[in-house]
């Protein structure tokens, strides 16, 4: 079974031990990992000869009515996935004070790239996110990370802050990884009941929905992101957010291009799900 550590002070040391031998790639994660997350640890192991992977659930990223408590946790199952992928070696805290010892007091908190979308929706999460990162970056001192596109905003938020604070770490988003039927590999897809999951399609059915109509010429990004809320709705999913954003700043856009991303946030039941894509691939 691929190695664990469990404390702060032995993951800096088994970093540091490992980049003697060349550069180190690190994957974070909050567990329950796919194969969404095997794509990263493999794509790591064509950057650098050892790749740490991190499991650990942030508490600082969920408000006091999101999902901490529920949200799935299996380590058994991710240790064995992680060795499947080629981990070197994985970061799972024994407790939250690992990350946040007592008195713990100074986050990071992000810029303009947090306010829409997700941040908009979620306020702190973004913030619990830099910070807890940001952590994991210092202990590390990782050449590379690597976050899936599944999270774009996300992904963007902590290129981003890598690169202001210059912390010596390059971010790498990867592709989305999907089921066969289109829909985004995720953790939170544990919470669909057998009845929701087919339904949770739509997001995937909207992307190519309004994938379609751009190709045949639509460009009024009003007109795109209805017809991406209609097909939400029609499934009966709660929306929450269907927006055209830029790949690099995420500001709305007047005219659309290929490179313009669709991103969605619908709720079916109690269970969040989000999904983006440029409208020319």
């Amino acid at each position: 079974m691929v190695p664990v550590v469990r404390a702060s002070r032995d993951f800096r040391r088994a970093c540091q031990e490992a980049r003697v031998d060349g550069p180190l790639a690190l994957v974070p994660t909050m567990g329950f990992l796919h194969d969404g997350h095997g794509s990263l640890i493999r794509a790591g192991r064509n950057l650098a000869p050892t790749v740490a992977v991190t499991i650990f659930v942030n508490p600082t990223q969920f408000a006091p009515n999101e999902d901490l408590s529920r949200y799935p946790r299996d380590l058994e199952g991710d240790l064995r996935r992680c060795e499947e992928a080629g981990a070197s070696f994985v970061f799972a805290p024994g407790s939250p004070s690992e990350i946040y010892a007592p008195g713990f007091q100074t986050f990071v908190e992000p810029g303009p790239l947090a306010a829409p979308l997700c941040g908009g929706r979620r306020p702190g999460h973004f913030r619990g996110v830099c910070t807890v990162v940001a952590k994991l970056f210092a202990l590390s001192r990782a050449d590379v990370a690597l976050f899936g596109e599944k999270d774009y905003q996300q992904f963007l938020i902590i290129r981003r802050m890598a690169a202001d604070l210059d912390l010596g770490t390059e971010v790498i988003g990867r592709p989305i990884v999907r089921e066969p039927d289109g829909l985004a590999r995720s953790s939170r897809n544990a919470y669909l009941s057998p009845e929701e999951r087919p339904r949770a399609t739509a997001l995937w059915k909207s992307i190519l929905s309004v994938r379609e109509r751009f190709r045949s010429g639509e460009r009024d990004p009003a007109a795109l992101e209805a017809l991406a809320r209609d097909t939400l709705a029609r499934a009966g999913l709660r929306v929450d957010y269907a927006e055209l954003r830029d790949p690099n700043e995420l500001q709305p856009v007047a005219s659309p291009d290929p490179s313009t991303r669709l991103f969605l946030a619908a709720f079916l039941g109690k269970t969040r799900l989000i999904d983006n894509a440029a409208l020319g691939e």
